[in-house]
């Protein structure tokens, strides 16, 4: 076959260090934004980026020559540089060393897009942490407790 056809779609979910709840309402269309803009600077596609106050999901599609690994670490190694750089009210800014990737299903689409979508309405009922364990479970992911936060 003379080229190469893939569908990479990733949910992928991190927070900032310590669940500190630096991603204010007056940062957060900004930095979802300028995030989007390093994917596609990579020759991704940042189908939705939204999140709350201590942590981001984004459903990024990437092509097959990028790792997600190599797209984690330059999205919140550039995003956390923008941050610092646009203003020193945010001096505290940092992300969290590790995150969730999960792959997700052309026809599970609309589904994990409502999802991202719904962030503060589905976070009025569950934290950060109880939503990651239960994805890693859903996914059936093996996680040791004493080393998933940090």
């Amino acid at each position: 076959m003379a080229h190469t056809y893939a569908s990479l779609l990733y949910h992928c979910i991190f927070s900032t260090k310590d669940r500190v709840p630096v991603i204010v309402p007056k940062l957060a269309p900004e930095l979802f934004a300028y995030m989007g803009g390093i994917v596609r600077s990579l020759d991704g596609i940042p189908m939705l980026i939204n999140g709350v106050v201590d942590h981001v999901h984004m459903m990024i599609a990437l092509p097959p020559t990028l790792s997600v690994a190599d797209t984690m670490r330059l999205v919140k190694t550039n995003s956390s540089k923008w941050v610092h750089e646009g203003s020193s009210e945010y001096a505290s800014f940092a992300w969290q060393t590790g995150y969730g990737a999960f792959s997700v299903s052309r026809s599970n689409v609309p589904a994990v897009e409502a999802y991202i979508a719904k962030q503060e309405e589905h976070h009025r009922t569950m934290t950060f942490q109880e939503e990651f364990v239960a994805f890693l479970k859903r996914h059936g992911i093996s996680y040791d407790e004493r080393y998933i936060w940090e």
